[in-house]
């Protein structure tokens, strides 16, 4: 994911370098390609709105070229984060074969589409300094199934209740080191009030929390988070989205809460 201000930079240098040493189709700043720390496996078949954004040609094709994580809101649109289109991640040219991998639990193997993006649109309101409505919609080729698209919370929604559980679904790192996984993973975390998020991101080095378009998720104990990699993954409450993987201080820390894209403050094109 960004996963944080620091994370974002930092993990994008990381793994541009690691993609020109091995194609891992290791994605950039922290996008969805960190497995979820503290997660379990779980199968795509089970979770048809998550999805993979993907680009062989600028990530190599040992993971189908993932690079971030996205989510099915429309039959042709999937939400992701801004920061996961941004030149950081993608790079200065046009990339011909940005692709969303529906179906596909198992990053090496063939299963499920990949279908061809046609049109991106990025929040106007996106600020990749603060990381504010971090999110964008990708419009694909061909249209999915009703049955893989996932309703989108709205304002005032109970889903966003502190307290409430809810899982955070990625391809990524599973320890918070490195160690990028293959099979997609979900954890499940709690959403936390907006008092706790702002302590926990006051400003600074470590970010600031902004409640108007941001929700943050995590464990007591940390332990279950997503991770580099990550990004524009969903978090799901009461089988709602509620938010997409954004930035974050480190990896499954209990002072250092997920934080997240709060999708029902931004406008999504139809």
């Amino acid at each position: 994911m960004c996963r944080s201000l620091v994370r974002a930079l930092t993990g994008a240098l990381a793994l541009i370098a690691a993609v020109a040493v091995a194609p891992l189709a290791a994605p950039v700043p922290a996008l969805a390609d960190s497995v979820v720390v503290g997660g379990f496996p779980v199968r795509a078949a089970d979770s048809p709105w998550v999805v993979a954004l993907a680009s062989r040609d600028r990530f190599g094709g040992t993971r189908s070229g993932q690079f971030c994580g996205g989510v099915v809101v429309a039959p042709t649109k999937v939400m992701t984060a801004a920061h996961c289109l941004s030149r950081t991640v993608l790079g200065e040219e046009e990339i011909p074969d940005l692709r969303v991998i529906v179906g596909r639990t198992e990053l090496t193997g063939e299963a499920g589409q990949e279908i061809p993006v046609t049109e991106r649109w990025v929040s106007p309101d996106y600020d990749p300094f603060t990381s504010s409505s971090d999110l964008a919609v990708v419009t694909l080729a061909e249209a999915l199934p009703s049955t893989h698209v996932i309703e989108v919370a709205g304002d005032g929604d109970p889903a966003y209740r502190p307290g409430v559980a809810a899982a955070v679904y990625g391809w990524g790192d599973t320890e918070g080191n490195g160690n990028y996984a293959t099979s997609l993973r979900a954890a499940q975390v709690t959403v936390l009030s907006d008092e706790t998020c702002e302590r926990a991101y006051p400003g600074g080095l470590s970010g600031r929390y902004a409640a108007e378009t941001m929700v943050c998720a995590g464990a007591p104990a940390g332990g279950r988070d997503a991770c580099q990699g990550d990004s524009g993954g969903p978090l799901v409450a009461e089988g709602r989205l509620i938010g997409l993987v954004s930035w974050g201080s480190g990896c499954g820390r209990a002072d250092s809460p997920g934080v997240y894209a709060r999708v029902s403050a931004l406008p999504v094109p139809q």
